[in-house]
Formats: structure tokens, C-alpha cells, sequence
């Protein structure tokens, strides 16, 4: 589990789970996502496999321009609509 980002308005943390290999075979590549989560709407999202890939695509393009603060949570909370989840703590 690493955060990659926390402001006012958004956490962004990334899971990386590893594969235990399968006998007989080279280790499985990890798996893994990311949470999102909506500060002030108090929602949040886990995405995985295609959605993810396209998530990350999308931050390392917007980190090649140097981005504000606002750019980042402009692009973030372009994933709050999949967002049906009440943040409950534990």
C-alpha cells in the first residue's frame, strides 16, 4: 500500500498484491489498484484492471506537464461518479 497523493480534496492510495507463483512456474506478475477517496462527498472507489490502467496513463500524462494542485484534483474527480460508496471507518 503506497499514497500517492492527499490534499484537501482527494486520497489517491495504489495496492500491489503479489501472485504466489504456481508450481512449476515463473512468478505471476502482481495485481493490485487504486482507492480513491472523495474527502468531501466521504465516498470512495477501489478501481482494478482496465479502469486502473487507464487511470494511470491518464496521472503520468498529467505529470509530464507539471501540474498544479487543482489540475490533479481536476482529473481525480473525473472518477467521483463511480463513486456509490459511503466512506465507513472501522
Amino acid at each position: 500500500m503506497h499514497m500517492l497523493y492527499n490534499s484537501d480534496s482527494f486520497a489517491v492510495v495504489m495496492f500491489e498484491i503479489p501472485q504466489a507463483p504456481v508450481a512449476g512456474e515463473e512468478a505471476a506478475a502482481s495485481r493490485g489498484g487504486f482507492e480513491i477517496v472523495d474527502k468531501f462527498a466521504k465516498k470512495d472507489i477501489f478501481i482494478d484492471g482496465a479502469v486502473a490502467e487507464s487511470f494511470k496513463a491518464g496521472v503520468e500524462a498529467l505529470m509530464a506537464g507539471k501540474p498544479s494542485e487543482e489540475d490533479i484534483d481536476e482529473y481525480i474527480g473525473r472518477f467521483t461518479s463511480l463513486m456509490p460508496q459511503p466512506l465507513v471507518l472501522h
